[in-house]
């Protein structure tokens, strides 16, 4: 048994001798560059001779890796859609409308209907330090438009300066109504995409053409560009007309008498921060509450649509969902990190023998573990690095793309970067550590008797 022994440990050290990768008393102690390449050969090397299990330990962390930058970036691109639609509207704004109350005050039952007047945003704009700006809407569903050509009935909405700081209605081409239009009560308008493909069909740019609004001639000053939109609360604006808010009341009212007995349909506001729309939104409540006899915080006496409130409900959701799956990614690195250890603990166990032969000739516990520990955080990053390379070349695919209203493809955040670099890491260290403890440990005569 002693003669197989010797000569057991008589081959391995022929053996070893022929082998670069084996600790080498008599030549010169290699650099730290040489170190490394040699580690990488030696990494290398037992990749080679294990293919199938290196390619399912190395696309466990890269999958990992990769799931939980995707995985942000999807909810990022998702999220950025959602807000880029909601500015389609207006960014930022509060919608305002008249309800009906829920709860008795001053003497007055529940049940009453709140009707908002013009005099009111006065009052608003005078009573309430969070509101930025404040505008009434104007409108007229029905009204019947005809060119030289074509004809046909669209919503026309009376604007201002005010209200087009609120909302997003840009014209393409031509100009917008102005303050000087809205003084003067001018007729000009301007119209949505659709309107001016159906009035003016073989006509692109009709400025200075004359239209009829409800047999009353406008001017053709601006032309809006066509929009792509998935929501609205009064009609597409591709579909609308714009004209200045004091040719329509005087021109095309839904409502003579309701008009001249000045009432709104409603107003909207924007806060002067995101930080303070809660605190607007009470002092519009407040005010209102004020003059037509209802408490502050009866919910039914005004009907609100708060985008900044809308805007951050949305990102709760997707803030929880980026949770959710960043916790499945992570799960996911985990396995990937067993992998790397289940490799390492088996490149241990076929490897007892030359760990024996290194410390036998001189090398220590420490070089040892040192050795083993960068093989298996060299196999971890390398299969990391692969990942991360992935995702982002599948980010830049995707976003050179033409991409839906509701999606702004994959941005991939530094951050998120960071966030990955950093699991990645630390799946690294934690799956490479206990294997190279494992084969440090091994004493030069356990490990030259150890039998597969």
């Amino acid at each position: 048994m002693s003669a197989l022994l010797e000569n057991d440990v008589v081959a391995q050290l022929e053996t070893g001798l022929r082998r670069p990768a084996l600790f080498r008393p008599a030549r010169r102690r290699m650099n730290g560059l040489e170190q490394v390449a040699d580690l990488a050969s030696q990494t290398l090397g037992n990749l080679r001779r294990n293919k199938l299990r290196s390619f399912l330990t190395l696309f466990g962390i890269a999958w990992g890796i990769a799931s939980l930058v995707l995985m942000s970036a999807l909810s990022d691109g998702f999220r950025q859609g959602q807000r880029k639609n909601m500015r389609q509207i207006g960014d930022n704004i509060v919608f305002v409308f008249g309800g009906v109350t829920e709860e008795q005050a001053g003497g007055q039952r529940a049940g009453r209907f709140v009707r908002l007047r013009q005099s009111d945003l006065a009052l608003v704009r005078a009573n309430c330090p969070d509101v930025d700006v404040a505008a009434p809407e104007f409108k007229n569903h029905n009204v019947a438009a005809r060119s030289s050509t074509n004809s046909g009935r669209f919503l026309t909405v009376g604007v201002s300066p005010d209200y087009l700081k609120l909302r997003t209605l840009p014209v393409e081409s031509g100009r917008h109504i102005s303050a000087a239009d809205v003084q003067q009560a001018r007729r000009v308008a301007v119209l949505g995409a659709s309107v001016r493909k159906q009035l003016f069909e073989k006509n692109p740019r009709p400025f200075g053409e004359r239209i009829q609004l409800n047999n009353l001639p406008y001017e053709v000053v601006g032309l809006m560009g066509e929009k792509e939109q998935n929501s609205s609360y009064d009609g597409w604006d591709n579909d609308k007309i714009l004209i200045p808010e004091s040719a329509l009341l005087r021109d095309l009212p839904p409502d003579r008498a309701v008009y001249a007995e000045g009432r709104l349909n409603g107003f909207l506001y924007r806060p002067v921060s995101t930080a303070r729309w809660e605190q607007a939104q009470a002092q519009v409540r407040a005010t209102l509450g004020r003059v037509h006899g209802f408490q502050p915080q009866d919910k039914g006496a005004l009907r609100l649509f708060d985008s900044v409130e809308s805007a951050q409900m949305f990102d709760s959701i997707f803030d929880a969902t980026e949770i959710f799956l960043a916790v499945v990614a992570l799960v996911t690195l985990s396995l990937g990190g067993v992998g790397v250890m289940n490799t390492m603990m088996m490149a241990v166990a076929e490897r007892t023998h030359e760990i024996g032969l290194k410390k036998a000739l001189g090398a220590t516990s420490r070089r040892i573990l040192a050795d083993f520990f960068l093989e298996g955080l060299l196999l971890a990053l390398l299969a990391g690095i692969g990942g991360l390379v992935l995702v982002l070349t599948l980010a830049a695919l995707v976003n050179s793309l033409p991409l839906p209203a509701m999606f702004s493809g994959l941005p991939v955040h530094w951050k998120t970067t960071l966030l990955a670099s950093f699991a990645l890491g630390l799946t690294a260290v934690c799956a490479a550590l206990p294997p190279a403890r494992r084969a440090a440990s091994l004493t030069p005569v356990e490990a030259l008797r150890f039998e597969r």
